[in-house]
C-alpha cells in the first residue's frame, strides 16, 4: 500500500510512524507533504519517508491520502488536492470538525472516511473512532480500521453525527485526565508534599487504579465501594464531590465540548 499524509505535525508523523513500526507501509511508499520548510528538512534528515513540500502529481500514484492539517487551512489544501486526487483513492481525514459532505464537495470525491483520533496516538495509544461515506466498501473500512488499530484501537461508527461526541469523550479525553491528576497533585502540595512526591503520589496512583480496573470483574461502583469503608476517609472525599456537583461538572463539561464539535463542523 501506498500513503501520502499532508501535513506532518504531530498527529500526521503518530500515524507515519506507526504505520511503518508495524510494517504496513514501506517508507518508499509514504508520501510526506509539509509545507514548512523547517519541519520538511527534520523529516529529510529523519529520513522518515519521501517528503515534498507540495502537492503534485506524486500523491495520485497513492492507495490512501491522510488530511491531517488545521481545519482553517483546509480550504487551500482541498484547492490543490483536487486537481490531482484520483477516482479509486481512499481519502483519509483525521481533521477536527470537517464533515464527510464538505469533504467530498470541496473534492469531488466519493471515497472519504472521516476519524477523531487523540493525543496518546503518540504513543502508540490511541482511541480513534471513524466513520465513512456509503461509497466506501467495507474492505476498504476495514483496511483503514487495520491501519488505525497501529496507533492504538480504532472503533468504526456506522453514523458520522456521532464523531461529535467522540471528540468530546475520547478526543478531548485526555485533557480531563490531566485536569483531574493536576487538581489531586496541587491539593497534596497543599497538604505539605513536595510537588515532585505529590506527583509521584498521584501518578502511580492513577496507574495502578487503572490496571485494577482492566484487570478486576467488579463494576466501576463496586470499586470504589471497595476503597470507600463506612464513615472512613474515601467516604468523607466522596461525600465532598458529591456536594460540589463534581460528577455533574465533568458530565456538562464533556457535553460542552461536544456542542462546540457541532457548532465547529457547521
Amino acid at each position: 500500500m501506498k500513503i501520502a499524509i499532508i501535513g506532518c505535525g504531530n498527529m500526521g508523523m503518530a500515524f507515519a510512524n506507526s504505520f511503518i513500526q508495524y510494517n504496513l507501509v514501506a517508507k518508499e511508499e509514504l508520501i510526506l507533504i509539509e509545507k514548512n520548510k523547517e519541519r520538511g528538512d527534520i523529516l529529510q534528515e529523519q529520513k522518515a519517508g519521501i517528503v515534498v513540500d507540495t502537492i503534485s502529481e506524486k500523491v495520485s500514484t497513492a492507495d490512501l491520502i491522510i488530511l491531517s492539517v488545521k481545519p482553517q487551512d483546509y480550504p487551500s489544501v482541498s484547492a490543490e488536492l483536487a486537481r490531482f486526487i484520483q477516482p479509486n483513492q481512499i481519502v483519509l481525514s483525521i481533521m477536527a470538525g470537517i464533515p464527510i459532505a464538505n469533504i467530498q464537495a470541496s473534492l469531488s470525491h466519493d471515497l472519504v472516511v472521516r476519524a477523531m483520533p487523540n493525543t496518546p496516538a503518540l504513543l502508540g495509544m490511541g482511541m480513534t473512532a471513524f466513520a465513512a461515506a456509503s461509497a466506501v466498501g467495507m474492505s476498504d473500512i476495514r483496511k483503514v480500521e487495520n491501519l488505525i488499530n497501529s496507533t492504538g484501537r480504532a472503533v468504526f461508527l456506522e453514523e458520522e453525527s456521532l464523531l461529535d461526541a467522540v471528540t468530546g469523550l475520547s478526543g478531548s479525553g485526555p485533557a480531563y485526565f490531566f485536569y483531574l491528576i493536576k487538581a489531586m497533585i496541587d491539593a497534596g502540595v497543599k497538604m505539605g508534599f513536595e510537588p515532585a512526591m505529590a506527583s509521584l503520589l498521584v501518578k502511580q496512583t492513577m496507574l495502578g487504579s487503572y490496571h485494577l480496573m482492566q484487570t478486576s470483574d467488579k463494576t466501576l461502583d463496586e470499586l470504589i465501594q471497595a476503597v470507600a469503608s463506612k464513615g472512613g476517609t474515601t467516604e468523607a472525599a466522596l461525600k465532598t464531590f458529591q456536594e460540589c456537583a463534581v460528577a455533574e461538572g465533568l458530565q456538562k463539561g464533556i457535553i460542552a465540548a461536544k456542542d462546540r464539535a457541532k457548532e465547529l463542523a457547521n
